[in-house]
């Protein structure tokens, strides 16, 4: 026997993939107006230790001389971006979908043992429920990171404008530092995220699609209970 378990309300799964091809197109169009002013290295004095976007990077992806078409896209898209992240914010807020996200006072402590056991050092999850401790950490962390990216980005999208949202940041050149290291976050995150997606297998993929989650009837032994099992969910329970 399974339960068929509704896991995703159908307002997250819209945001979710809306939001997904929004991302990848304001991180391109990020680069082709990044690589008319590509200043940022690591290093010290004159000597650099790593440029983060080499010539050859550019050219195999065609990036160069493309400075027009990457801030009509980035200055279209942001918007859909902005939006899209406050109407998603918002919903968690008045469905108090937010409960299940938002990190508790034990998030360090459960997402240090929800690591080991993703490294195969710890067996057994501490108690969860729709989220482990781990991912409503690095939720949470995104959804501050998307506020983030939205201040920095109008701050040097309209720095004369919105001059006070610039010197609050720090000035023109500090608030585009801070978008282009808030964009290397965000990557990162989504490159991480695709990587859990593919190792957590099809089973949790629909689960985005279809609003639910197939979880076996031994789902105890996993350390989920009932209660944290049927928490704001409806259950449906189907034999095979």
């Amino acid at each position: 026997m399974k339960k068929i378990v509704k896991k995703h309300p159908l307002a997250i799964r819209w945001l979710h993939w809306i939001n997904f091809p929004v991302l990848c197109v304001m991180v391109w169009s990020g680069l082709l107006i990044y690589w008319a002013n590509d200043i940022y290295k690591i290093g010290f004095n004159n000597k650099t230790v790593l440029k983060f976007f080499p010539d050859s990077f550019y050219k195999a992806l065609n990036i160069p001389f493309r400075l027009a078409e990457g801030m009509s896209l980035h200055f279209i898209f942001m918007w859909v971006f902005a939006i899209n992240g406050c109407i998603y914010f918002l919903y968690l807020l008045f469905s108090k979908e937010y409960k299940l996200i938002f990190p508790n006072k034990k998030v360090l402590k459960e997402s240090w043992q929800v690591i080991l056991h993703d490294l195969h050092i710890k067996r057994g999850l501490p108690p969860q429920i729709k989220y482990n401790a781990a991912q409503r950490l690095a939720y949470t962390g995104v959804i501050i990171l998307g506020f983030g990216m939205i201040a920095t980005g109008l701050a040097i999208y309209k720095p004369t404008q919105l001059y006070w949202l610039c010197a609050m940041l720090g000035g023109y050149e500090w608030a585009r530092i801070e978008h282009f290291s808030i964009t290397i976050l965000f990557t990162l995150f989504f490159a991480v995220h695709i990587i859990q997606v593919i190792i957590a297998g099809w089973n949790n993929f629909r689960s985005m699609i279809t609003g639910f989650e197939v979880l076996p009837d031994d789902a105890l032994k996993a350390g989920i209970s009932n209660e944290q099992l049927t928490q704001n969910t409806d259950t449906i329970i189907t034999n095979h």
